[in-house]
């Protein structure tokens, strides 16, 4: 049975949402599918103004019961970094699992993480790391980027990039002018046909 694959995703200035459609590309280039969700904001819309945040994007359903994710089989998360840590609004999302907590909802499922930070030594390693603790408490098996299939592009030098063998990463600039490029686009599409690929050796009931 194929597996089934979400992708969770919060992001304020469209840097992670850009990442995550990459995700998603690659999971269906590895013959998946997937579904995509934001998580739901937190922030009034006067303070959103206040920071120069764009409208969220309709395209993708907020979720907002963590009950959703009990129906699948993997996760890909992507994370803007706070001061190298979740924002409150993921934070805010994973505080309301204590059911699955309780339960083992999320328990043997297996996750991925990709990560956004203003500038380099913004925190992308640390994100990851700061999940882990959440994904111990779950259950949840982490499945890293790695560098198998990634290998040249992660030890390119070239030029300015973000992501890691932990997962995909783009750079956002201090004022948020900095789009994903090329090669942060290409880490994402190859993060998802390798997590695809890495669930698909799995077998579900």
């Amino acid at each position: 049975m194929a597996p089934k694959i979400a992708i969770l995703f919060y992001s304020m200035y469209g840097h992670i949402q850009k990442l995550a459609e990459a995700e998603a590309e690659g999971i269906r280039a590895a013959g998946g599918q997937c579904t995509i969700y934001q998580v739901p904001e937190t922030l009034p819309e006067d303070v959103l103004a206040k920071m120069h945040a764009p409208p969220k994007s309709t395209q993708y359903e907020a979720l907002h019961d963590p009950a959703v994710l009990e129906q699948y089989d993997g996760f890909l998360f992507g994370i803007p970094t706070r001061y190298g840590n979740y924002p409150a609004q993921f934070k805010a999302f994973w505080d309301k699992t204590g059911h699955q907590w309780q339960t083992g909802g999320f328990w043997g499922k297996y996750a991925g993480v990709f990560v956004s930070t203003a500038t380099p030594g913004g925190g992308q390693e640390s994100t990851v790391i700061a999940a882990m603790s959440t994904f111990a408490h779950h259950g949840i098996i982490y499945v890293p980027l790695g560098y198998k299939t990634v290998f040249g592009t992660l030890a390119d030098l070239t030029e300015v990039r973000g992501g890691s063998p932990w997962g995909a990463g783009t750079f956002a600039g201090a004022d948020g002018s900095r789009q994903p490029t090329t090669m942060e686009l290409s880490l994402a599409y190859e993060q998802g046909k390798a997590f695809y690929g890495a669930l698909s050796k799995v077998r579900f009931d």
